[in-house]
């Protein structure tokens, strides 16, 4: 048997006590070349490119299994001159099951963005999480940092602020807004963020159109994603704009629903949401279906077997960004492989046709590519994005979901008469600083299989 299967939760550090689940942890005393001897067979066995790892590595040349691990990939770089495997990461076991089970996260409830160009950086309020610290302090989307504690916003004291290491760290963040400053104290704390906001109706002279934020594919997503279609069902929508420009991805069960829940089952029925690659070690996989009820990946939100609502749409309109990433891709191309008419309003999308199974081993999930998907027509050669049908900067000017806001705009623009801006609507960051990189943990841009 391989040393993935035998040498399982042979931990140097055991943990001892409960699972937040209650459950016990299952670890035993092992060592640190156990451990690596564990992960160099888990990048064996299921790795889409395990031929492609270097054979040379020696593992008494790295102190932990971390640096083991950043090793164990691809060195490839692909025509376009990106590194092939960008998605090869970890995360501290219980932190990556409360961010993808529950949607928590450490911090004030702000994601920033910043600034690609020019130095200094310019870091800008992007979202603010509803009932969030930021929230209740009066931080709005749009607002620019310029110091923290005193500190100008480019130091590295103030930038460790903005991502705190525990709960009940205080900071006073200095905000630029219009000509003013603002100072704001904010707590740090888990923060419940919500995968769906915004659903509502627009009325146009050609119809209703829904409009919803969709922002990440977690488990409680299912449920929000549930009631967002019942209720722009029950309007009569004659069409849909779909914001996923922060959306990194998630679990892929999700995005099957989601794209369900657009077409319905006419178009759907018998056909194939993503065909996925696996290794030449692992046996072929049955193609996955669009998914017509619920999984119920949060039982307690919503249980499995729950008949999904549907628009039955042959159009939607998805605002993107290069913050659109992994199974919001897998929405997008799905629908392209069953004929839907997908237009895609903002920018480039971020180009990961790759899934993982998230694997734990002695306190530490590990991510590294195990699949490439492909949708009904066989299509998934998406690796460096899909391009927008009409681009236009992301408008940190107005709230997500007002009609004003240049993406929500453009998009409803372009569905009364087809024609895109003569030129692209620009961010107003974009003349002296370049655009804005979304920042955001890595493992908010993934596609995942559940086991």
């Amino acid at each position: 048997m391989p040393d993935f299967l035998t040498l399982a939760n042979h931990c140097a550090n055991p943990r001892q006590g409960t699972q937040p689940n209650g459950l016990p942890y299952y670890d035993g005393q092992g060592t640190l070349t156990e451990e690596m001897r564990w992960l160099r067979s888990f990048i064996d066995e299921g790795y889409l490119w395990y031929k492609e790892v270097p054979a040379n590595l020696n593992m008494a040349d790295y102190k932990t299994v971390l640096d083991y691990f950043a090793v164990l990939k691809t060195p490839l770089i692909t025509a376009s001159g990106q590194p092939k495997d960008r998605f090869h990461f970890t995360y501290p076991s219980e932190v990556w099951e409360a961010m993808s089970g529950a949607g928590v996260t450490l911090g004030y409830g702000i994601t920033w963005s910043r600034s690609t160009g020019a130095t200094p950086r310019v870091y800008v309020v992007t979202m603010v999480e509803p009932d969030s610290p930021a929230s209740k302090a009066g931080v709005l989307r749009g607002d620019t940092l310029v110091s923290v504690d005193g500190a100008d916003a480019t130091t590295s004291t103030a930038l460790a602020a903005l991502s705190p290491t525990a709960a009940g760290q205080t900071h006073a963040f200095a905000l630029k807004r219009g000509e003013s400053t603002q100072t704001f104290s904010l707590t740090s704390q888990k923060v419940t963020e919500a995968a769906v906001q915004n659903t509502r109706v627009i009325s146009t002279s050609t119809g209703a159109v829904g409009y919803l934020q969709f922002n990440d594919h977690n488990a409680i997503a299912e449920r929000q994603l549930l009631d967002a279609f019942t209720t722009l069902k029950a309007a009569n929508v004659s069409d849909l704009v779909l914001d996923m420009r922060y959306n990194g991805g998630g679990y892929l069960l999700v995005a099957s629903e989601l794209a369900y829940m657009i077409a319905g089952p006419a178009a759907t029925d018998g056909k194939v949401f993503e065909r996925l690659q696996l290794n030449d070690k692992r046996p072929p996989q049955a193609p996955q279906m669009f998914r017509t009820v619920s999984y119920g990946l949060a039982p307690t939100s919503l249980k499995a077997g729950v008949t999904l609502p549907y628009l039955g749409l042959k159009r939607v309109t998805v605002l993107t960004t290069a913050g659109t990433c992994s199974a919001s891709e897998s929405v997008i191309n799905s629908l392209r492989g069953i004929d839907v008419e997908v237009n895609l309003i903002g920018g480039e999308t971020c180009g990961k046709p790759y899934a993982f199974v998230p694997q734990e081993n002695c306190g530490t999930t590990y991510f590294a590519i195990q699949m490439q998907g492909a949708n009904n027509k066989g299509f998934g050669d998406y690796a460096d994005g899909f391009q927008a049908t009409c681009k236009a900067d992301d408008d940190l000017d107005h709230a997500l979901g007002d009609s004003s806001e240049r993406l929500l705009a453009t998009a409803l623009s372009y569905r009364a008469n087809g024609v895109c801006p003569a030129t692209p609507l620009r961010a107003r960051s974009s003349s002296s600083t370049g655009p804005l990189q979304l920042l955001r943990p890595v493992g908010k841009e993934i596609a995942l299989r559940p086991r």
